[in-house]
């Protein structure tokens, strides 16, 4: 699991992204559980993620908003352009305390740019 913090803060808000390999729906269920038992994680407002699953030129895209309406989507389509599958990204975000409209996909989209040039 590999972990990025404070890679966007606004207004009060602060983003994180983690990320690592995952090979099905168990594994990342259990990539998530492993990430919130960080207490940090598991206070954060939304833990949203994307996994693009590919076993055997199946695609099998997953996604979860975690109450961030729409975030999972602007992930999903992140993994899909960077042809990246099998590996899960989770953009965490603590509120703080203005609501911060449009620009919060903006700053979801500059943390998984930021996860995905670490990991190459």
């Amino acid at each position: 699991m590999r972990i990025l913090e404070n890679v966007v803060s606004d207004r009060g808000s602060r983003y994180a992204v983690s990320g690592g390999p995952v090979n099905n729906r168990a594994e990342a269920a259990a990539f998530i559980s492993d990430l919130k038992r960080n207490k940090k994680f598991a206070k954060a407002t939304h833990n949203t993620w994307a996994v693009l699953f590919d076993e055997d030129g199946q695609r099998d895209p997953q996604k979860n908003d975690d109450g961030e309406a729409g975030a999972g989507a602007v992930i999903l389509r992140m993994l899909e352009r960077a042809g990246l599958t099998n590996h899960i990204v989770v953009v965490t975000r603590w509120y703080g305390g203005v609501k911060l409209g449009g620009d919060r996909f903006r700053h979801v989209a500059e943390a998984v740019r930021a996860y995905l040039s670490a990991v190459g």
